[in-house]
Order: structure tokens, then C-alpha cells, then sequence
């Protein structure tokens, strides 16, 4: 991510005027600062959080998370606590990871590489208030499910063949 990036992620969810937790690793930002001007810091105190790290697993799993910034890589922690995604596909699978989830699937919203706040915005309120949000919610709800029978059973059949 550039600077440059940053900021404009940084007032996209600001103007969204949604509830957040962003998690900005020390590296996050290539060759510059992670930091975020006070304005910022400021115009979101109340219903932002943010951290340098936080156990992904544990917060996709709760169910006040209403949607994921994600590069694509397998997904699978966002399908199993069945949250939409906002995807930002770099490189190699993370391409096709982001087809799949946008276009076939239904579980993700594309944003664009050349990241603008107005795009941040829209898809953020769009993903937690619009009816599209809503439908790519219960597409991953779905999804969800699939993966809780899909581990079940494996879970099963492991249990079933160490007892043989």
C-alpha cells in the first residue's frame, strides 16, 4: 500500500460514517508512514478502533463484523465467519480468489487498485446499509453454512476412521 493509499482508505471509512476496526501493520504502507493524521484520528474516536494486529479468526467470527478489507488470499477465515468482503486483489491467486468471490460466489465487492475515498465510501456504506449489502450478507451467511457442514463432516469422517 502507498501513502498515498492509506489516506485515501483512511477518509473513505471516515466519510462512511460507520463503526470500524482497522488493523494497520508496522509494514502496511511501502517505503512510508503508517501514520494517520489527527483529523482523522479525531472525526473517528467514537466509532473507530484502531490496532497493529488482532487475532483475524476470533473478530471475522463475531457477529458485529459486517464486512472485510481483504487482498484475497483464501478467504476461508471471512467464509467461515460468512462476512462479506471488500476485495483489493495485488498479485497471482489473489486475482482469481477475487473473481470468485465477487462474480461467483456473491460474498465480495471489488474496489478499484487506483483506491479513491469516494469508492472507499460508497462501498463501505453500500456493503453494511444497501440492499446489495444485504444480498452479498446473506450469500455469505450461506457460505458459512456450507463450510460448517463441509468441516463437520470431514471432522466425522476423521473420527470415524481413527476409531476403525
Amino acid at each position: 500500500m502507498t501513502p498515498h493509499q492509506l489516506l485515501e482508505f483512511a477518509w473513505g471509512l471516515a466519510n462512511s460514517e460507520q463503526s470500524f476496526l482497522w488493523i494497520i501493520r508496522p509494514d502496511l504502507v511501502a517505503g512510508g508512514s503508517t501514520i494517520l493524521p489527527f483529523e482523522f484520528v479525531s472525526q473517528t474516536k467514537n466509532r473507530g478502533m484502531l490496532a497493529s494486529w488482532c487475532p483475524q479468526e476470533q473478530v471475522l467470527s463475531h457477529q458485529s463484523i459486517g464486512g472485510f478489507l481483504t487482498y484475497c488470499g483464501w478467504n476461508s477465515e471471512s467464509i467461515c465467519g460468512g462476512v462479506p468482503m471488500i476485495c483489493w486483489p495485488f498479485f497471482a491467486d489473489q486475482t482469481t480468489n477475487c473473481r470468485y468471490s465477487c462474480t461467483h460466489w456473491g460474498i465480495g465487492t471489488e474496489i478499484d487498485n487506483n483506491v479513491k475515498r469516494d469508492e472507499v465510501e460508497k462501498l463501505v456504506r453500500g456493503l453494511i446499509e444497501g440492499h446489495k449489502g444485504k444480498e452479498i450478507k446473506s450469500k455469505a451467511m450461506m457460505w458459512k453454512k456450507k463450510a460448517e457442514e463441509a468441516t463437520t463432516s470431514v471432522a466425522h469422517l476423521f473420527s470415524i476412521l481413527t476409531t476403525w
